[in-house]
């Protein structure tokens, strides 16, 4: 066990280390998560007192006192932030959810991974929350580990691909993706073009996967694949690049990321003199709500990220409050709304 100083505080790694066990095992007692036998769950705690290990959150927790807050830390560059229709929704079915039993959300807008760490431990640290909700997951998302470490209770949009000992809660948007790839070939779309978000988000990832697969399962090849930042101007930016492709290479539907991608490159559709959906067919992915205002009306996925806050919330709060939780709460699937957005390849 490593040795304590004065001034070193105890961490879950000597905790995990004092009782034979592993971090995740430890945040599993520390949150009252089942899966830990009973000699072992002992074994944790007996540590825990021998070593004095009390993080602010979990000793607020220990003590019965509660924040009646919970965090949402947003790493995310201004720009993105303003033109993504997905967080404002979001984060109003967050308060909806927590309002019901007296709790607030309490946000961090963060420049970089470095200072969303350094946010996450402010949090737990100075007990301002009783737990976070983890937004955004990433490729080996790290924050895994460090909530983990703090011993924070936490949810995630979705399933992370490390271990984690958080409840998740999910929808699937590979069987969205299916969707629209099929409704695409059934109007007769060979060449289907992707604008997708990061990859080091896992899910701009999995539906970049999708459209992939999916259109191999019809037989495809995937057409030309660009990575944006989910802004109006990536996505602009990126129609430019995929529409100044040779005649035998240029996609005739585009599938985004976002609505407010895709809503962007109709606009530099138009601009370049084609006519939707006859010259290009566009598909969102979200249903933001001016998409059905927009002309051509924008086929998209709806997701209701209202919902997905509002879902959150409760299963935090659940988890923050002792009731059991099941390891992922589904929601109801994403499902395509077709708009005039697409149409058959013209002739």
């Amino acid at each position: 066990m490593p040795e304590q100083g004065p001034s070193r505080r105890p961490t879950i790694a000597d905790v995990a280390a004092l009782s034979g066990t592993s971090k995740g095992t430890v945040s599993f007692v520390l949150n009252d998560r089942p899966g830990v036998a009973s000699a072992t769950r002992r074994r944790v705690l007996d540590a825990i007192d021998q070593l004095g290990f009390r993080p602010s959150g979990v000793a607020r927790a220990l003590s019965g006192a509660r924040a009646d807050a919970v965090g949402l830390v947003l790493a995310r560059s201004p720009e993105t932030l303003r033109s993504d229709s997905f967080f404002a929704s979001f984060i109003a079915g967050l308060e909806q959810g927590l309002s019901a039993e007296g709790s607030a959300v309490l946000l961090r807008f963060v420049g970089d991974d470095r200072a969303e760490e350094a946010a996450h431990r402010a949090l737990a640290e100075r007990g301002r929350v009783d737990g976070v909700v983890v937004a955004d997951l990433r490729v080996a998302d790290h924050r895994i580990a460090l909530l983990t470490e703090l011993g924070l209770p936490a949810v995630t949009l979705n399933r992370p691909d490390v271990p984690s000992p958080f409840a998740a809660v999910r929808h699937d948007d590979a069987a969205a993706v299916q969707q629209v790839v099929a409704h695409l070939v059934a109007l007769g779309h060979r060449r289907v073009g992707h604008v997708g978000g990061p990859l080091r988000y896992l899910h701009a990832r999995h539906r970049r996967d999708a459209w992939r697969a999916a259109l191999r399962g019809h037989g495809l090849e995937p057409g030309p694949d660009l990575e944006a930042d989910f802004s109006a101007r990536g996505g602009a930016e990126a129609t430019h690049a995929l529409l100044d492709r040779g005649p035998e290479e240029r996609p005739t539907a585009i599938v985004y990321g976002n609505d407010t991608m895709a809503v962007a490159g109709t606009v530099v559709a138009q601009a370049r003199g084609l006519v939707l959906p006859r010259d290009l067919s566009v598909v969102g992915f979200d249903d933001a709500e001016l998409s059905a205002h927009v002309r051509p009306a924008l086929t998209t996925v709806r997701t209701d990220p209202y919902v997905w806050g509002a879902v959150a919330a409760r299963t935090l709060l659940d988890v923050v409050r002792g009731r059991p939780v099941p390891a992922d709460v589904e929601l109801d699937p994403p499902r395509l709304v077709v708009r005039d957005s697409t149409a058959p390849v013209a002739g």
